[in-house]
């Protein structure tokens, strides 16, 4: 649960985390708007997007792409990332976790392909098969190994996180 004093203060710095197709992405797009506050993509700081092909940074471009987005005084940043972006924890006024059901993740990831494959939603990456079905496995690995990992190391910002089951219910936090 949350903290009185922090659902007082309207936070500058917002981390959220869940697995893909938990609605991070959407949530962050929501708050930036209502927040005037500029949201980052974790996976947009692991990889320079260019239209020929997505590269991978190196750690030290990763890890310094990161450090300038944090020492910025307003952002909201999100993804499934966790091991390397301790600080971001750290630096967050919040944290939410979007722990939605496994279910849930595996409808949105379809639809997600469909409107992407039908030009409905922008993608990031190249809506492809393969990156279809990496999704699915990238949701079973974070249900079974990474979801266990992340509560446990949230455990030591109980303060200043809060876990959603639903996206939705972020806005009886911020109303």
């Amino acid at each position: 649960m949350i903290n009185d004093d922090l659902k007082n203060n309207i936070p500058n710095k917002i981390h959220i985390i869940g697995s893909v197709g938990s609605g991070k992405t959407t949530l962050a797009r929501t708050l930036s708007s209502k927040l005037n506050i500029p949201h980052f993509e974790l996976d947009n700081v692991v990889w320079m997007r260019f239209k020929t092909g997505d590269i991978k940074r190196s750690e030290e471009e990763r890890d310094r792409c990161l450090r300038s987005i944090i020492e910025s005084t307003a952002w909201i940043i999100e993804g499934v990332h966790y091991k390397w972006v301790l600080q971001s924890f750290q630096k967050a006024d919040l944290i939410i976790f979007l722990d939605t059901s496994y279910s849930k993740r595996i409808y949105r990831i379809i639809k997600r392909f469909i409107l992407q494959k039908i030009g409905v939603e922008k993608a990031n990456y190249q809506p492809t098969f393969k990156i279809f079905k990496d999704m699915f496995n990238w949701n079973a690995h974070f249900e079974n190994k990474s979801r266990p990992e992340i509560i446990k190391m949230l455990d030591q910002f109980s303060s200043k996180l809060i876990t959603l089951k639903d996206n939705m219910e972020i806005g009886r936090f911020f109303s």
